[in-house]
């Protein structure tokens, strides 16, 4: 995607104010910039926000129409649902580059024909145009962001420098002034995350921002015309408390882009995947069957039902991910001490995602049924498993598997056992797993391992047999 106004050819930009002006390249506003390459963008067809999964319907037509209209936008929703990244990704609208006035004294980024500071002022007036060396600033550098907890006044809009007044600067004159990151990124973006946590007097400077595009500096009015697009983040539990936002910041946001979780199991699926980035081959190649998937990506939907979990805060798609990750680290770690290849992963996996999901749980302590972590993500797994098992096994595929297990039948699982020793204690039911769930019995053992166990921790789920868990290994008896 390239702009009409866009210099591209690195070599080729003009390097004084009087070869910019023969360029032909015009000034815009931020705003302008964003929505001219945004809708040549659509016009062509491309990819908005590459990598946002299950927003084509929902959230990204509102952004669409934001961009459009030109507002400053927040985006709302619990965390892990992609604010951030849709945030950092309005950096691919901008030009490729944009020049500045390459002089020393200059604390912005100054517009080559219409300087805002009065060293950038002074300057352009006393030199000719060709004495004005014209540098470019990069799109990826024209973003910046910061959370709100501990931000302070001075870190976002600015400061009297000591330093300055010591020298000899009059605290009456621009030359004073430290500056912070908001007329710092004058001509860029700037986004503040968890909005409702920023200090009252620091949102006051933002919404004088958002009207005047102005600021005040220790009651000194720096009356710059501040050429910015202000980006904000927040969680619908804080940013509704009343007094969490003052009013007057709320009113001058042009537009509030709701966000969501997943709305399909799928769609989590296919998030988890693509975030998580595993390398599932190598040396030791791991292969996940898709039912642990839909296992993993149904134990974060419970969590996000689960009456013992704090719904105001959500459960993030980062649960997901992160247990992605730590079940296909487990089958690796198999696969290696056993030789397996490729190691596939089993649903005794599932016991070392305490390690990546404990501290992701916010537990609601104000409910009456108190549990540990533990305890809740205990429940969590069961029902998970319970939920996808219950939509593979045909009810007959059940009553065939209690006729083959006779009373008393024990069956030991663990996720450091060798895929052979499934097969060993399961030689005559075979054709039986083959009926009774629609996944792929491979006739790879690994694959059959991780088909058993799912089958056994399924059955347990719905109480069909008794399970015992002593030192990492689980032994489920029909009864």
């Amino acid at each position: 995607m390239t702009s009409s106004n866009e210099l591209t050819d690195a070599p080729s930009r003009p390097e004084n104010l009087k070869q910019l002006k023969e360029s032909g390249w015009q000034s815009r506003t931020v705003k302008q910039e964003i929505q001219e390459n945004f809708m040549q963008m659509l016009a062509d067809g491309e990819e908005t926000f590459p990598g946002m999964i299950g927003y084509e319907d929902t959230v990204l037509p509102e952004i669409h129409l934001a961009l459009l209209a030109g507002h400053d936008m927040l985006f709302l929703g619990e965390k892990g649902q992609g604010k951030s990244r849709m945030m950092r990704t309005m950096v691919r609208f901008l030009d490729e580059a944009i020049p500045y006035l390459n002089i020393p004294a200059c604390p912005v980024h100054e517009d080559p024909y219409h300087p805002i500071t009065s060293s950038g002022k002074q300057f352009v007036a006393e030199h000719s145009d060709e004495d004005i060396p014209i540098a470019w600033w990069k799109r990826e550098d024209r973003y910046a962001e910061r959370l709100a907890p501990g931000t302070k006044f001075a870190d976002v809009i600015g400061e009297i420098d000591p330093a300055k007044l010591a020298g000899g600067v009059s605290m009456s004159t621009e030359e004073a002034l430290h500056f912070g990151l908001i007329p710092r990124m004058h001509r860029g973006i700037f986004a503040m995350n968890e909005l409702p946590e920023l200090d009252e007097l620091v949102q006051v400077g933002l919404f004088n921002m958002l009207e005047e595009r102005d600021v005040q500096i220790r009651g000194y009015p720096v009356n710059f015309d501040i050429d910015l697009v202000l980006l904000f983040s927040a969680n619908p539990s804080t940013f509704n408390r009343s007094g969490k936002v003052i009013p007057q910041l709320k009113d001058r946001i042009g537009s509030v882009i709701h966000t969501h979780y997943p709305r399909q199991r799928d769609i989590g699926i296919q998030i988890m995947e693509q975030e998580a980035d595993v390398n599932m081959e190598g040396p030791f190649p791991v292969v996940i069957p898709y039912f642990m998937k839909e296992v993993l990506e149904q134990i974060t939907e419970a969590a996000r039902r689960s009456k013992f979990v704090d719904q105001q805060s959500g459960v993030s798609a980062r649960f997901s991910i992160a247990n992605y990750a730590t079940v296909i680290a487990s089958a690796r770690h198999r696969g290696i001490l056993l030789g397996e290849k490729p190691s596939v992963v089993r649903l005794s996996d599932l016991g070392h995602i305490y390690a990546s999901s404990l501290g992701k749980l916010e537990l609601d302590m104000m409910g009456s049924h108190q549990m540990s972590e533990r305890q809740v993500l205990d429940a969590l797994i069961a029902e998970a498993v319970g939920t996808v098992f219950q939509e593979y096994i045909q009810e007959h595929g059940l009553e065939q598997i209690g006729e083959i297990f006779q009373k008393g039948v024990k069956i030991e699982v663990g996720d450091l056992l060798p895929s052979s020793h499934y097969t060993d204690r399961l030689q005559r039911v075979p054709p039986v797993w083959d009926r009774a769930f629609e996944v792929n019995a491979s006739e790879v053992p690994a694959m059959r391992a991780s088909c058993v166990e799912f089958v056994l921790a399924g059955l347990y789920a719905l109480d069909r047999i008794s399970r015992a868990q002593h030192h990492g290994k689980i032994t489920y008896e029909f009864e």
